[in-house]
């Protein structure tokens, strides 16, 4: 297993957000936002728990270099209230399962706070990377979705499903 670890999202990573704000990063999530966009983002993440924010990290090395975002938060889902896990890893730093290592630390986090059965993650089905990340860390494809993200956009998504409870 990749050795990460994910710390809470801290005034200092801004400028990680800005990084993660690029093309190839957001390629199946829109496309970069404006840079009032990712200073909501921020604020958002900083504020923590609640609408809209969620529980969001960061993805950090042994070392202490700081290159990804990984997170969960609240989302009613069919019916149920269930979260919501989403991730971003710098180019430079993709392909070595430091996402999967993240995601899986962001399930036991989810889990430990004992309050929903099951968190989904929805990549696009044109991503398969993220994709390989659910499948990787414990998820389970339940099937294509139509998903709305951004807001006001419909994406074709895979909906993997992973029990918090297990």
């Amino acid at each position: 297993m990749t050795d990460v670890r994910i710390e809470r999202w801290s005034a200092d990573d801004l400028e990680l957000l800005q990084q993660l704000n690029s093309d190839e990063v957001r390629a199946h999530t829109g496309g970069p936002e404006t840079d009032e966009e990712v200073l909501a983002r921020h604020e958002r993440y900083l504020r923590g728990p609640g609408l809209r924010s969620g529980h969001m990290f960061t993805i950090v090395l042994p070392d202490g270099t700081k290159v990804g975002s990984v997170g969960y938060w609240d989302r009613e889902w069919r019916g149920e209230q269930v979260y919501e896990l989403g991730w971003a890893v710098l180019p430079a730093y993709q392909g070595r399962g430091l996402a999967t290592a993240a995601v899986r630390a962001a399930i036991a986090a989810a889990a430990a706070r004992g309050d929903r059965r099951w968190a989904h993650a929805y990549p696009s089905v044109d991503n398969p990377p993220s994709n390989a990340v659910c499948r990787k860390a414990g998820f389970t494809l339940l099937g294509e979705t139509e998903f709305e993200y951004p807001p006001g956009h419909l994406m074709r998504s895979n909906d993997w499903r992973v029990d918090l409870t297990a």
